[in-house]
């Protein structure tokens, strides 16, 4: 395995990508997407120092075993419908990263996580989407890793364990999901308590040290409204900020960005060097 050794560990992020490709379209009211976007566009400005590559765990690829985008320039995936035409127009061409996704590959294996190199998959909106906020330049190397179909909470927590030697190498990793994810509440002031009551649970678990943050996440299901904010079987935006918890080790996390949208709490949390941002 390639080994390169930064003088700055990486932080690790659970963000919010939004809904869609809004960020790039007109929506009522205008301004409903503006305060997660400006969050995102402060990511990469925030760092003490530039990653030299991105690892994205999005909600939107779920494999049967682990997987890895091992292309030196995917392709994206327009996995969005309903919306503008001009929307399955969008470009992102930042690079793959093929080395890394080998060892990406090589340290899951090591772990004995069932882990395969996919060299057509492209990148999802849960990827190119908010990476347009962060990164409009498109220049540090973006490699994506699928989650699990079964959403287990042990297995996603030791997905995240394995990637964290990558942060000591320059690599930032970043989890794409939602903090709330049921369709139908979106929109429904009925869903506006029960997202607050478990965003102040998630807040909590969060800031915990090791143990009791896994410990916590470990039964996340009995969380305060959990299954109200995601439905079981569909826990897919959930699971990435289970890896974001697993790759962030023994650093503690906080909460960095939170508004009500849709009527329903979204929040997205950082791991690692809070100090950076003056926290």
């Amino acid at each position: 395995m390639s080994v390169t050794t930064a003088t700055y560990q990486q932080p690790v992020w659970f963000i919010p990508h939004g809904a869609g490709p809004c960020f790039f379209m007109d929506w009522q009211p205008a301004d409903t997407w503006l305060q997660m976007a400006d969050f995102l566009a402060k990511v990469i400005p925030s760092l003490p120092q530039r990653p030299r590559a991105i690892v994205v765990i999005s909600a939107h690829w779920q494999s049967e075993t682990f997987a890895v985008t091992g292309a030196p320039q995917p392709e994206l995936i327009y996995d969005y419908y309903g919306f503008p035409e001009s929307t399955y127009r969008l470009t992102y061409r930042a690079a793959g990263a093929p080395d890394l996704a080998a060892d990406i590959v090589a340290l899951l294996q090591q772990q004995q996580l069932p882990t395969k190199l996919d060299p057509e998959r492209g990148w999802d909106h849960g990827v190119f989407i908010p990476l347009k906020v962060m990164l409009p330049d498109a220049s540090i190397p973006v490699v994506q890793v699928a989650i699990g179909q079964d959403n287990n909470a042990a297995a996603h927590l030791a997905l995240g364990r394995a990637l964290a030697p990558l942060r000591a190498q320059g690599v930032m990793v970043v989890a794409s999901g939602m903090s709330f994810h049921n369709m139908p509440g979106y929109g429904d002031v009925r869903y506006t308590a029960p997202s607050v009551a478990f965003d102040a649970w998630l807040t909590a678990t969060l800031e915990q040290p090791e143990p009791q943050r896994t410990q916590a996440l470990l039964q996340w299901q009995q969380a305060p409204y959990a299954q109200d904010c995601h439905p079981p079987g569909k826990e897919e935006h959930f699971v990435p900020l289970l890896v974001a918890a697993g790759a962030a080790g023994t650093d503690l996390g906080a909460k960095v960005y939170s508004q009500q949208v849709l009527k329903t709490q979204l929040s997205a949390f950082r791991f690692g060097n809070l100090e950076s941002n003056g926290e």
